[in-house]
């Protein structure tokens, strides 16, 4: 195998336009990733066709080519030499595939750089407050007991993981300020800055402003005429975006206006002076009401129609993923984990682990359609697994798209898990990988419901994916046979 990297690496090449259209080059543990400057050149059919590739798909202003551990490491050593590019990156290959990418797909891509990098932290708040209910939650045990009140011994240790549980979505404002302003070309430090001033200990605190408005206790500003509501953003998501957005975009500004001998003094003072200003006046009352009414939309669609929007959901989850639009979702979701005394929890991560492990078992019942395809069979089972485990893209570009039928099956057996679980109210305390290991993010008393709804979207996908690939290969017999006569 070791001497056909180099040739591999020239079909490859030969099969994307030439190294004319190559912009540069990187590869992580399993994809070459490309960023080209057409597209359309891409001989997708070829490249799939190459004993050593094991699937390819294009997302993000990147064509990716699947080779493997190993593989991908010696092709891009060599394919770097024949494109005559420099070594790069994975960030670097972003920033040129960004270029790539329309207003819409840009904003897509900035919400998805904001949230990776606090996953950790929102994971970690939501798996100890899942301990912690386990501890607390009378009769999952012991009827008609938690553990706590059988074993008062372990009452001090349930507080202690209360108070780490609720440190990450207490402080999520200043966490988030800190990525957002940093996606979006600012200081990371004022928009920490400025996520704190939205928490500070002198204002309202955010979960007790609607009972102040009915009361009329709402504390104010009163500065040269000018009304401002002293009330903070706890629980909240939109607002912070929109000052760090706004911060970002006043930091460059004054970077241009103001002297260099003067920039380090006065830029960062106006940046926050400005930006804090705006966020009480105006950013902060719009989008709190923005992220309040999309939370309460979407909660009114799932409790109005119950199982009937989990199915529809669930149904449309996929096709959303290849848009690319279900970045959108991470901010409604997190809205819904920061609030998780009044939500409940989110239902957007089960329903998004049901279209993932239907993907998956739509992906490995090609196995059973296609006997003699030894590559695809290949290609299904190893991108299979991986969606079963919450990473998809391989199985939908690699094989569920490719051959329709099993995309189709998918949705469907997606639809019936989504429906699942709404009937039975199943909800996430935590994002994490949405797929089988998900189960550590669910409510304890739902993880019996959850593991049933993967169980139904499974066996659906599987079921439909089978009777949706005999009812295409009937329709190809006939089409055929029309054309012979």
């Amino acid at each position: 195998m070791s001497k056909n990297y180099k040739q591999i690496s020239e079909n490859i090449l030969h099969n994307i336009g030439g190294k004319e259209n190559v912009v540069s080059a990187a590869h992580c543990a399993t994809r070459l990733r490309l960023v080209l400057k057409d597209d359309e050149k891409i001989n997708v059919k070829e490249i799939e066709e190459m004993p050593a590739v094991k699937g390819s798909f294009n997302t993000s202003g990147q064509f990716q080519v699947i080779l493997g551990s190993g593989v991908v490491d010696e092709v891009y050593k060599e394919f770097i030499n024949l494109a005559n590019i420099k070594e790069g990156s994975k960030d670097e290959l972003k920033k040129e595939a960004d270029k790539k990418l329309n207003p819409l797909q840009r904003l897509l891509k900035s919400l998805a750089d904001v949230f990776v990098p606090i996953l950790p932290i929102l994971v970690a708040a939501g798996l100890l407050m899942g301990i912690n209910n386990i501890l607390t939650s009378q009769g999952l045990f012991i009827e008609g007991q938690s553990i706590v009140e059988a074993y008062p011994q372990f009452k001090d240790l349930a507080e202690l993981i209360n108070t780490f549980a609720n440190t990450g979505f207490a402080f999520l404002p200043i966490f988030l300020g800190f990525s957002a302003a940093k996606a979006f070309g600012g200081n990371p430090y004022l928009g920490a800055c400025i996520g704190a001033l939205m928490i500070h200990s002198d204002l309202l605190n955010g979960y007790s402003y609607g009972a102040a408005v009915v009361e009329g206790t709402v504390p104010v500003w009163n500065i040269f005429g000018l009304t401002i509501a002293k009330v903070g953003y706890q629980g909240t998501v939109l607002p912070v975006l929109a000052a760090a957005f706004v911060l970002a975009k006043v930091e460059k500004t004054l970077h241009k206006i103001i002297p260099s001998v003067l920039n380090n003094l006065l830029t960062p003072l106006f940046t926050v002076f400005i930006t804090g200003i705006l966020t009480f006046v105006v950013i902060g009352p719009v989008m709190r009401g923005l992220g309040n009414g999309i939370t309460s939309g979407l909660l009114w669609l799932i409790n109005t129609l119950g199982p009937i929007g989990g199915a529809i959901f669930g149904f449309l989850y996929a096709p959303i993923v290849i848009t690319g639009m279900h970045h959108s979702f991470v901010a409604i979701e997190t809205q819904l984990l920061a609030d998780i005394a009044t939500t409940g929890g989110s239902f957007i991560f089960p329903v998004a682990a049901m279209s993932n492990v239907a993907q998956g078992a739509a992906a490995l019942s090609v196995l059973l359609i296609l006997r003699k395809d030894n590559k695809m069979k290949g290609i299904a089972s190893a991108s299979g697994i991986s969606a079963l485990l919450g990473i998809t893209e391989p199985a939908i570009f690699g094989v569920n798209l490719k051959l329709r039928y099993p995309f189709f099956g998918a949705m469907i057996g997606s639809a019936v898990g989504s429906a699942y679980l709404m009937l039975t109210k199943v909800l996430a305390i935590s994002p994490g990988a949405a797929g089988l290991p998900g189960i550590i993010s669910i409510r304890p008393t739902s993880i019996v419901n959850y593991i049933i709804a993967m169980i139904l979207s499974m066996v659906v996908a599987v079921v439909s994916t089978i009777v949706i690939a005999k009812f295409m290969n009937k329709k190809q017999v006939v089409n055929d046979e029309q054309i012979a006569a």
